[in-house]
């Protein structure tokens, strides 16, 4: 008994420490990623092009601040406003898909160290009772003329512990490990778009108030405007198509507000779930719009940021799951190769109860035995196969990953130094648009025009204001589309020491 214990003892340590996994060792694939500059637009000059359009500062004279690591991390401080970094804060803490998110990676490190548990001795408990009764015609007892009655009481530990001798455990081992990274990645990315959706949803609400405020800015001007002219109807000097042009333009203004206060609600209601509260519990905290501008300074990429990209948590995530697959082709393989256990029973059995603590009650078995499956109808294979397929699938699915991660940070960063050229031209819409309305409201108390000029004149300064603020609103939504894109929303970027670094992208 003790050289078969030693025996097998041996043989585990053996097999455990020195025979290799099966299956394919991952190894990280190498996919390359262009490095070619940006398309940028450039900051906008007074200078134009041949074209017309303008032309971008090139040089010194081009002062946009270059994006840093830690701009990309903690993006929203830039806004310098605290109600945004309060409820990006909040949304962190109770978000609702967030916290589900949070529960999912710790049920796959719980899933982990389950895993652990193929390496240790399986021990079970069991006990029972019994009574067998035999009549004298059963075939047992046939002839003899008697009924046996008889009594059967048990109780013992089983144990099975098998050797991981071609590494099947290890590569289970291998692939839950993976998997709990990849969640912990998923995590992230969850952030990463929680943060981004908060700051656009904001700025859009905003942006939606700016818009309230030029409406009925605009409404109060179109009103006097009518309540002259309808003075001077009423004093029989007016001009009575000119006061239904006036009222027509007046109540246009007005239909346009509620559709804008509707907007204003639904946003509200919007951040209220993204940061777990129940819709209406933000009204009050974000009713009034602060009169500021939240144009940020402009900030620029020298190159494609290569590295961000790769450790975007998405990406990462996707790399993660493909080492999971890898993985688990070790352990369908080694399903093909005999398995080895050492089994062991210890217990206690008899047909008496007064019996059944005594020594002679005892039992025992201590022994190898192998296991090895020789015909499974080709399921083996067809397993094996499917796995294989499921890894090839998951390095498709990086290799996309990181496509896909370079086309948002492309387009995102094109949107916004775009956007930039679009904002300078409408400010000089705007400008022009003041200065029509002024001169055709002269020109109409001078008889010099009806009063169609000023209509036409008062519908392109609302339309080029509203204009004007939606594309301030834009910019600050495609920056943080473009920090998004870089894997912005994380505490921070770490270098090799721990330390928190900041470098040019």
């Amino acid at each position: 008994m003790k050289t078969i214990a030693f025996a097998t003892g041996a043989a585990a340590i053996a097999g455990c420490c020195c025979l290799p996994a099966v299956g394919p060792d991952y190894e990280k694939p190498d996919i390359d990623t262009p490095s070619r500059v940006l398309d940028d637009a450039g900051l906008p000059t007074t200078n134009l092009t041949a074209t017309g359009e303008y032309k971008p500062a090139e040089g010194e004279d081009d002062v946009r601040a270059v994006i840093t690591t830690n701009d990309v991390a903690r993006w929203w401080r830039h806004f310098n406003d605290p109600v945004l970094t309060g409820l990006v804060d909040a949304a962190v803490t109770n978000n609702m898909s967030y916290l589900m998110a949070r529960e999912r990676l710790v049920a796959s490190r719980w899933e982990l160290v389950g895993t652990f548990s193929a390496f240790m001795p399986r021990l079970d408990a069991s006990g029972g009772f019994a009574r067998m009764e035999r009549g004298e015609n059963t075939s047992t007892m046939w002839g003899t003329g008697r009924t046996l009655h008889r009594d059967m009481y048990s109780g013992g530990f089983d144990a099975t512990w098998e050797i991981d001798l071609f590494g099947g455990s290890r590569r289970a081992t291998e692939a839950a490990f993976a998997a709990a990274m990849a969640e912990e990645c998923n995590l992230d990315d969850a952030k990463v778009s929680l943060t981004a959706e908060v700051g656009r949803q904001y700025i859009e609400l905003r942006t939606t108030q700016q818009r309230i405020e030029v409406a009925r800015t605009n409404l109060v001007l179109q009103s006097e405007t009518y309540d002259i002219l309808k003075s001077r109807l009423d004093s029989g000097i007016g001009d009575e198509l000119a006061v239904s042009q006036s009222k027509y333009i007046v109540d246009e203004t007005r239909a346009g507000i509620p559709a804008l206060l509707a907007q204003e609600e639904t946003l509200k209601n919007a951040l209220a779930i993204l940061v777990g509260e129940m819709p209406g519990a933000l009204h009050e905290s974000l009713a009034d719009c602060p009169r500021r501008d939240w144009l940020v300074e402009p900030r620029r990429l020298e190159s494609a940021p290569v590295d961000l990209i790769r450790g975007r948590p998405d990406v990462r995530a996707a790399e993660r799951r493909l080492a999971a697959e890898v993985a688990r082709i070790g352990v369908a393989k080694s399903l093909w190769y005999p398995k080895l256990y050492l089994n062991g029973s210890l217990g206690l059995e008899s047909v008496k109860a007064g019996k059944f603590l005594e020594r002679g009650a005892l039992y025992g078995s201590l022994g190898p035995s192998v296991s090895w499956p020789i015909f499974q109808g080709g399921n083996l294979y067809a397993n094996e196969q499917a796995v294989v397929a499921r890894a090839s699938e998951a390095c498709y699915a990086y290799e996309f990953a990181i496509e896909n991660a370079f086309r948002e940070v492309c387009d995102a960063y094109a949107a916004y130094t775009q956007e930039y050229h679009r904002y300078e031209a409408l400010k000089g819409a705007v400008k022009a648009a003041q200065d029509a309305v002024a001169i055709s409201n002269d020109l109409y108390k001078n008889g010099l025009r009806d009063f169609t000029a000023v209509i036409d004149a008062q519908r392109s300064l609302l339309r080029l204001q509203e204009s004007l603020v939606v594309s301030r609103g834009q910019i600050s939504s495609r920056i943080i589309a473009l920090y998004k894109a870089l894997g912005g929303g994380l505490s921070r970027v770490d270098d090799e020491d721990g330390e928190a670094k900041d470098a040019e992208i």
